[in-house]
This record gives C-alpha cells, structure tokens and sequence, in this order.
C-alpha cells in the first residue's frame, strides 16, 4: 500500500488526481446515500405532515404521482415522502465534504467555507430531491426507481461539487 501513498502524494497537486480520487469518495458517498435512500422510507412512510407551503409548489402531487398515494394528504404531499430523498442527500454529502477535505484535496475547511457548503448543499439537494421525487414518480414505482433517481441526483451533485470543494472551498493557497 505504500506505492498507493507515494503516487498520492507525488500527484497531490495534479487535477486530473483530484477528480479521480474525487469520484472514487463519490462512489462511497453514493454508497452511502443508496443504502439510506431505500432504507429511510421504513421509518418516515407513515409521515403524514404536509410539507409548508413554500414546498408545495416544487412538490406538485399532480407532476409526481399518478392517481391516489400514500404520499399525499388533502392534495398537499408529505414530508414522509420528502425526508428521505432530502436525509439521505444531506448525511452522504455531509460525509463526503469531510473525506474530500481531508483525502482529495488535504485542505483545511473554515467555518465560513463550511456555512457556504452548508447553503449550497441546502438549494443543491432542495433541488435534487424534487428530481427524485419526478424521476421516481416517472417510473411509476419500479422497484429500481428510488435507486436510479439517487443515482441521477447523484450526477448533478458531482457536477456542482467538485468545482466547489476544489476551486473555492479547499482551493490551494
């Protein structure tokens, strides 16, 4: 494993290295977020809060479902549905801010940096849970849909991350 640790660091600078060991920390993030996107539903399907009205129009019943669902109460749907899509977003890619810091970039993260990841990862997974929830509703429940949609959410993450972690967040000083 040695051989591993002197390539590493004789390319550390390299960004072609970077994005690579990037999507090799992206690979476990989506582990991470696969396993809790199939797993979390156990625990908030009987959820029956309805999202708040500046949600509602993002999570439209009538895009995302067809017919009657568990999902939606009095035409509004609920958080039930939202949680995990939005949980299992949020902990992967909490995770791998944290070994990307340390791993791909060997940076150092402030605290401004990590309020700003913070608001980004906020909009970035508002939007790609509600691209979930469509891909999901557009496989009409397959059993693969909740898998493919992470996947996809997944993609769009990685386009807006890695720039983020590399060029501002742990960018070289």
């Amino acid at each position: 494993m040695g051989f591993i640790k002197d390539f590493d660091n004789k390319h550390a600078d390299s960004a072609v290295w970077q994005f690579i060991k990037f999507n090799l920390v992206s690979m476990s993030i989506t582990a991470v977020q696969l396993l809790l996107a199939n797993l979390l539903p156990l625990v908030f399907d009987s959820v029956t809060t309805k999202l708040p009205g500046f949600l509602q129009p993002i999570f439209n019943p009538d895009v995302l479902f067809e017919g009657e669902s568990k999902y939606v109460v009095d035409g509004v749907v609920t958080f039930g549905y939202v949680r995990p899509f939005f949980l299992s977003n949020f902990i992967a890619n909490i995770y791998g801010y944290f070994v990307n810091m340390k791993a791909t970039f060997k940076g150092r993260g402030t605290r401004a940096g990590l309020i700003g990841y913070f608001v980004v990862l906020i909009a970035l997974i508002l939007f790609t849970t509600w691209l979930q929830g469509y891909i999901t509703a557009m496989m009409k429940g397959s059993s693969i849909a909740r898998t493919v949609a992470a996947l996809a959410a997944g993609m769009v993450q990685v386009a807006v991350l890695f720039p983020l972690e590399k060029y501002v967040l742990f960018k070289e000083k």
